[in-house]
């Protein structure tokens, strides 16, 4: 009777850890991206006016958006060294020194004076609270899916990555509810001190974030790998040398591949924000309807999991960007009129249609295509460098480009198609060499 007693013990004590896993990458997971989200909703609404009034109008918004940009910057180079310790010395401490940074630099913000009292200085360390923040952020979602990842059996990534990825646009919808709670008081009170609360609010979250944390352990994959690299004499010092050396093509496979995701989010999250209120509708509307559309992803993202799971995680990821590409210029419509029905129905419509397949198919798409080895390390690197060129720049091309055509929306609505577009063919050419037998 000893034998089973045992067996059903060791059993119980996996399946504790994995909804360990999986609760402490979804609460983190959330807190980091409402953190991340937070600045989005505040470059849209008051970074421009309180660190850029000089610029006026049109420029000012520019800066702000720029400044958005700043943080996908330094993600791929945090991707890239929490990517490191996590293949090196374990997901555990990568994952604690990514929430760390990230609520350190959240709070800093909040804290930070305007323009209107430190002049440049104001502007130089908001920059560089943007960059801790974007070197935290660098790490965060890549660890907790490989975390989550790493406790199931490879048949069900796909529905359990996919809880974790749609954590992301919950913390958006959270940012953006703060935002549009404060912004109730008035433009006066917005801009004097109402926008600072949601981001103080996030030192309480973050050290519960921190504990949680800190209870995890290590993998079952991970620790099989090691034991066995270690036997073998064969544990990489430096993993991101072994991404470049035999896995680029990976790389460059899942870089391509989460391009339109990666663009329809941030424009419909940040850009779309700007858009409404310069089209016409009031800022508090415009909050709300991002937060209604985003939590249309948060329920329906399992979804696109349980879809990936059974029909194949590129298959499901490419229908998405090819949803992405066939609505661009419908979202953008409707966005631009001003009018509230219109925008929550174009921002819904992406989060319903598009970000549910391209956000709950990548989990198990990312994870598959590299060894558990340099899993971190690999998956970091694909998604920061698209973090930092599609997905950090999206607003600020969508603002360039509509300024460029005075006012029209057909050119960001062609770069949104065109990355959607360049997502699909990526898939589909890339997956016809096999990913299978990896491990």
């Amino acid at each position: 009777m000893t034998v089973p007693i045992t067996q059903n013990s060791a059993s119980g004590q996996q399946a504790r850890n994995r909804r360990r896993a999986l609760f402490a990458s979804v609460f983190g997971t959330a807190i980091e991206w409402y953190d991340y989200a937070l600045y989005g909703a505040a470059a849209s609404v008051v970074i421009g006016p309180l660190f850029f009034s000089g610029a006026g109008g049109s420029a000012a918004s520019i800066a702000s958006f720029a400044t958005f940009a700043v943080g996908f910057v330094a993600r791929p180079l945090g991707g890239v060294v929490i990517g490191h310790l996590g293949d090196k010395f374990g997901r555990r401490p990568a994952m604690l020194l990514s929430v760390i940074l990230m609520g350190v630099a959240t709070v800093g913000i909040g804290l930070l004076p305007t323009a209107a009292s430190w002049g440049v200085w104001s502007v130089g360390l908001l920059v560089l609270l943007r960059l801790i923040q974007g070197f935290g952020a660098g790490a965060e979602l890549t660890g907790a899916m490989t975390l989550v990842a790493e406790y199931v059996e490879p048949k069900k990534r796909g529905l359990y990555t996919s809880l974790v990825l749609a954590t992301p646009p919950l913390g958006i919808a959270l940012a953006t509810v703060c935002f549009f709670l404060v912004s109730l008081a008035g433009d006066e009170a917005l801009l004097g001190w109402a926008w600072r609360i949601p981001f103080l609010i996030s030192a309480l979250l973050f050290v519960v974030a921190i504990y949680i944390r800190n209870k995890l352990e290590e993998t079952p994959d991970y620790a099989a790998a090691m034991a066995s690299a270690r036997a073998s004499q064969q544990q990489a010092k430096l993993p991101i040398v072994q991404v470049f050396a035999g896995h680029w093509r990976r790389v460059i496979l899942g870089f391509l591949a989460i391009t339109g995701h990666n663009a329809v989010n941030y424009i419909l999250a940040v850009f779309a924000l700007s858009l409404m209120v310069t089209s016409g509708m009031e800022r508090s509307q415009a909050l709300l309807a991002v937060t209604l559309g985003s939590l249309v992803s948060v329920v329906l993202t399992p979804v696109g999991g349980w879809l990936a799971d059974r029909f194949g995680a590129s298959k499901v990821l490419a229908a998405g960007n090819i949803s992405g590409l066939v609505l661009a210029f419908p979202i953008f419509a409707m966005v631009s009129t001003g009018e509230f029905a219109y925008g929550l129905l174009g921002i819904a419509a992406g989060y319903a249609l598009v970000i549910p397949c391209t956000s709950g198919a990548q989990g198990a798409f990312l994870t598959e295509l590299f060894p558990v080895s340099i899993r971190f390390s690999g998956i970091a690197l694909a998604r920061e460098l698209n973090g930092a060129i599609v997905a950090g720049l999206s607003p600020l091309i969508a603002a360039a480009l509509l300024q460029a055509g005075n006012g029209s929306i057909v050119m960001p609505a062609g770069y949104l198609a065109l990355c959607c577009l360049s997502s699909a063919v990526a898939i589909f050419i890339g997956t016809r060499a096999s990913t299978r037998n990896m491990y």
